[in-house]
């Protein structure tokens, strides 16, 4: 910011002082003046209405409507005490107008410029003696021209002035704005993170744990079980940190480029976010920890918008999740993936322990599945099932597929 700006921000800040001292110096020339152009007997009366004329300019910005008032009523006072044109004190009248047009309500400034108007005629009739009262009308117009072109002048200046002050409030709106978004973006990007940190390390430590208890169990008498259980622990840990590095890898910025361009980040191969197709070798892998599960397809698969696949596989990811940690030895489990021409539905039941299983109230994973599904216009149910056990339902609602046939049930995947 220039020494210029930094003036007039400084006298916009201070206008009553700034005016205050300039109507000093004014009154300073304008009385001695007018005085001068009156007749000895009348000389305190002129300068007393010079100083009164002048005085009221001081609140000309910070008063504008009552500034113009006072201005124009000593005018009116000393012209119809016989006074006539005090030069140049009457010139306040032209500044009085002015600032009000620029500085007052609007209302102010259109019975200002009325009152110049009238005026500007008692100015012509007082100053025209019986013997030439045909110069009236001529002084009037000229007066009343004056008070025009100021008004006038005045209306462009507060035109500028308020271009200038929506500019300003419109610059500012935009910075709130701006930085609102840049915190609502924040705040989204912040549990996007969380909830796939979540969905990455609950499922992978699930089975994990799963795999280590049976397989600390089975050591004795079944060796080759717990063979088999390191092998599902190590290949679900690699599975696990390959995630992790995938979603380290988006997050740095200087590998993004590098990733763009070679196909890797941080070591690790980037490979495309799961989707629903890979439902089918999540049940696998789950399968495979032991967890008795079957996958139910019906109706005919189509294209889902961005994100919606890696929504259905993340729900059913964490539903998978909960049946490790909470439904007991052995539950059979049934993920039913149900495609409907207007969405899909996600529905994973199990014959566990229901509404009787302990939970610590500490997890976030049907908070995250309802999250999830929300961004879609979806919802998620969640409670006991029927006759025993318990079940997650999730609805995602999609675009109609043109010539999409009726959907037919498929058989179960064992």
């Amino acid at each position: 910011m220039g020494w210029w700006e930094r003036a007039v921000r400084w006298e916009d800040t201070h206008r009553f002082a700034v005016d205050s001292v300039g109507t000093a110096l004014l009154l300073v020339v304008a009385v001695p003046f007018t005085t001068t152009f009156s007749s000895g007997t009348r000389s305190a009366a002129t300068a007393l209405f010079a100083l009164a004329l002048v005085a009221p300019l001081a609140w000309r910005r910070q008063l504008p409507a009552a500034s113009v008032a006072t201005v124009y009523a000593v005018a009116l006072v000393h012209l119809a005490r016989g006074h006539g044109f005090l030069v140049p004190a009457d010139l306040a009248v032209l500044l009085a107008l002015y600032s009000v047009t620029v500085h007052g309500p609007r209302w102010a400034h259109r019975v200002a410029i009325a009152g110049a108007v009238a005026d500007s005629f008692v100015l012509a009739v007082s100053m025209v003696g019986p013997r030439d009262q045909g110069s009236v009308g001529g002084i009037w117009v000229f007066c009343s021209a004056v008070a025009l072109a100021v008004w006038a002048f005045g209306l462009v200046r507060r035109a500028r002035r308020e271009a200038m002050d929506a500019l300003v409030d419109r610059a500012h709106r935009l910075e709130v704005e701006r930085d609102q978004q840049h915190r609502i973006a924040t705040a989204a990007e912040r549990s996007r993170i969380a909830r796939e940190m979540h969905d990455i390390v609950a499922h992978s430590l699930s089975v994990i744990i799963a795999q280590s208890d049976g397989g600390r169990y089975a050591a004795e008498a079944d060796p080759g079980a717990a063979t088999r259980a390191l092998g599902t622990i190590s290949e679900t840990g690699r599975a696990a940190l390959a995630d992790m590095r995938r979603l380290l890898g988006v997050l740095r910025p200087d590998l993004g480029g590098v990733a763009a361009a070679t196909g890797r980040a941080g070591g690790a191969v980037i490979e495309p976010q799961p989707a629903e197709l890979d439902v089918e070798s999540l049940v696998e892998h789950v399968r495979s920890s032991g967890l008795r599960v079957s996958l139910v397809r019906m109706g005919t698969p189509r294209r889902l918008p961005p994100g919606a696949g890696l929504t259905v596989y993340r729900i059913c990811q964490e539903a998978l999740t909960n049946v490790l940690k909470h439904a007991g030895p052995d539950p059979a489990v049934t993920v039913l993936v149900h495609w409907l021409p207007a969405g899909i539905t996600l529905e994973v039941s199990d014959d566990g322990r229901g509404a009787a299983a302990e939970s610590d109230g500490q997890g976030q994973g049907l908070l995250g599945m309802r999250e999830r599904a929300a961004m879609f216009g979806g919802t998620v149910a969640v409670g006991p099932r029927p006759g025993g056990g318990f079940r997650i339902r999730a609805q995602i609602p999609l675009p109609p597929a043109p010539h999409d046939p009726t959907a037919t049930a498929s058989s179960p995947s064992q």
